[in-house]
C-alpha cells in the first residue's frame, strides 16, 4: 500500500507564496483532481512532488515506496511541454525516454498502438499535430513503470476519442494500485477525489 503524504507544504515562486500549509494524503488506487483558478499553484504542486521545485517548508513522503529511490524517481511528470526532439521519429523519441527513465512498462510498439500513434512511428516528431504530440508524451506512462502519475492538463489538445483512451489508461493505473494527481479544468472521465487549492495567491508587494 502506497501513501503519498503532504504535511504543511508551503511553496514560493517568483517572490510570492503560491500556497501555504497544504496537507493531504493520497493512497494506492486513488485519482485526485487538483483544481483551482489560474495562479493557485496547481502546476507548482505537481512540480514540487516531482522534485522540480523545492518546498519552502513542510514534508512530502511516499510511504510504502522504494526506499532506494527519491519521490521524484517514483513519479511520472507530464507537464505542458511535450519534451521531444523534432528531428527524431516518434519511435525514436519514445525509445529515448523509455531508456532514460528506466523502462519496466509495456513495449513501445504496444504503447503507441494503445495511444493511436503506431502508424506515425517512422514520422519525425516535428511533423506531429498538437494532439499527436500529446499522445506521444503520454505513451511514456505505459513504457515506463512508475507508481505515481503527475499530469498537468493531460487532456489538452486531445479529441474526444483520445480522451476516452486516456481515461481507460488512467483507470487501469489506479485499478492496479497506482496513484494519480491531475491538475485540470475539465473532467478526466474516471472517479476522482477533488483537491482544491482555492484562490490564487496575491502578488508580492514591490519595495519602494
Amino acid at each position: 500500500m502506497l501513501r503519498l503524504i503532504a504535511d504543511a507544504l508551503t511553496c514560493q515562486r517568483g517572490g510570492r507564496v503560491v500556497f501555504s500549509h497544504l496537507s493531504f494524503t493520497v493512497t494506492s488506487g486513488e485519482a485526485v483532481q487538483v483544481t483551482g483558478p489560474n495562479g493557485a499553484g496547481k502546476s507548482s504542486l505537481l512540480r514540487l512532488i516531482a522534485g522540480l521545485v523545492r518546498a519552502e517548508s513542510g514534508r512530502l513522503v511516499l510511504e510504502g515506496g522504494d526506499p532506494e529511490a527519491s519521490l521524484g524517481e517514483q513519479c511520472h511528470y507530464c507537464g505542458h511541454q511535450d519534451a521531444f526532439k523534432g528531428s527524431l521519429t516518434v519511435a525514436e523519441n519514445l525509445a529515448f525516454w523509455t531508456d532514460f527513465l528506466g523502462g519496466g512498462g509495456i513495449a513501445a510498439p504496444a504503447a503507441m498502438e494503445r495511444l493511436g500513434i503506431a502508424h506515425l512511428a517512422d514520422l519525425p516528431a516535428g511533423y506531429l499535430s498538437a494532439g499527436q504530440r500529446r499522445r506521444l508524451a503520454l505513451a511514456r506512462l505505459l513504457t515506463v513503470s512508475r507508481p505515481v502519475w503527475l499530469l498537468d492538463e493531460p487532456t489538452a489538445a486531445l479529441d474526444v476519442t483520445s480522451q476516452a483512451v486516456l481515461a481507460s489508461v488512467m483507470a487501469e493505473h489506479v485499478a492496479t494500485g497506482g496513484i494519480i494527481l491531475a491538475a485540470t479544468h475539465g473532467p478526466l472521465g474516471l472517479p476522482v477525489r477533488d483537491l482544491s487549492l482555492g484562490r490564487a495567491a496575491p502578488a508580492a508587494p514591490v519595495a519602494a
